[in-house]
């Protein structure tokens, strides 16, 4: 009954290492999730906190009076620190960060002892956002923890975080969940038709938080829709057209550097389907409502294309994650993603700017 007992989709081997751990009370101070986005991050670490808090036999069973607090967001032992809007020094504009204050704080309320459960559970959603002052002072903290204290740390990608960081913290790495699971739980759990459960499954790319999200909310499907047909509109374009389109990205960008990351991650996962197609792989595509597209583009390009535009857009996202130049980078992704006139949607669907 143990593992069943866990609320997390497609992560056997995590749910596995936390529940052996939970149950032998050999626990660690602090935990770093890995994993992409909406892969289920949030939802394990929040396990994790009502397994530790739990007041049954089997934790956590999801039915005492602590696993319904924290599920509802109101135990007073568990707090979760996200990045907030602060101000760009280099140029002015709001970038997004988890700051020296909020982690002061987190500090604080980490000497004191849990008020009403076993353990004070502190969850960092985007760990990667530390700024350098923020990062140094939750060092402090996990160099001399304090007992019944459990830090767990949420990142799409470690490579940010500063290696005496990460040494202090038993990584768990979480994987794509696959698509058959998604589906079961979309159909079984959550009242999806069948149908647009299997459509979802794949175009989330092992996103389950993002399909499950989307499942309910048209705005994200659409959101997808525009990014994809913005990107299909950029082989169809001229020289002028992909400027000012970078242009738009860049000052995005500055706004909110979260949506030009997930449009990337968008893109390469386009070109990753072109690749299946031109492979004979069209069965494993994950955007299945634009094959015929997708057909068209495996068709049109040559597999030195394909991969180039998979590069660019890599290499794009590092520099980008590395703070160079938005505006340049973006420009040089533009030169270097390949262009077929007559190939994409029409150009007057597709505004830039």
């Amino acid at each position: 009954m143990g593992p069943v007992m866990w609320q997390v989709v497609g992560q056997p081997k995590a749910v596995e290492l936390l529940r052996r751990s939970v149950e032998a009370g050999r626990l660690s101070h602090a935990y770093l999730f890995v994993g992409r986005r909406h892969v289920g991050k949030m939802t394990l670490a929040l396990e994790l906190a009502r397994a530790v808090n739990c007041e049954a036999e089997e934790r956590p069973c999801g039915q005492c009076s602590s696993c319904a607090r924290i599920l509802a967001g109101n135990h007073a032992d568990i707090q979760v620190v996200a990045k907030l809007a602060a101000e760009n020094s280099n140029n002015g504009s709001l970038k997004k960060e988890i700051g020296i204050g909020q982690i002061r704080e987190l500090g604080r309320a980490a000497s004191l002892r849990p008020y009403e459960g076993r353990y004070r559970v502190f969850i960092i959603d985007g760990a990667e956002y530390l700024n350098q002052e923020s990062a140094n002072c939750l060092l402090k903290t996990l160099e001399e923890p304090p007992p019944n204290v459990i830090l767990a740390l949420l990142a799409s990608s470690d490579s940010a975080l500063l290696p005496t960081i990460t040494s202090r913290c038993q990584r768990v790495g979480l994987l794509p969940v696959p698509a058959p699971l998604i589906e079961q739980e979309l159909v079984s759990r959550r009242g999806v038709e069948a149908e647009q459960a299997r459509v979802l499954s794949r175009v989330c790319r092992g996103a389950i938080g993002w399909a499950i999200s989307a499942a309910t909310s048209g705005s994200l499907l659409e959101e997808r829709r525009h990014s994809l047909d913005e990107l299909i509109g950029l082989i169809n374009s001229d020289l002028d057209g992909r400027f000012a389109y970078a242009a738009q990205l860049a000052a995005q960008f500055g706004r909110s550097r979260d949506s030009i990351f997930v449009a990337l991650e968008r893109w390469l996962g386009w070109w990753r389907d072109v690749l299946l197609v031109r492979e004979g792989a069209a069965e494993f595509v994950a955007d299945v409502d634009y094959l015929d597209m997708l057909q068209r583009q495996a068709t049109s390009f040559t597999l030195a294309e394909i991969r180039g535009a998979m590069e660019a857009i890599k290499r794009a996202a590092e520099e980008l994650e590395r703070n160079a130049n938005p505006r340049l980078v973006l420009e040089v992704l533009m030169l270097d993603l390949p262009s077929r006139r007559g190939l994409g949607v029409p150009e007057a669907e597709v505004r830039y700017g």
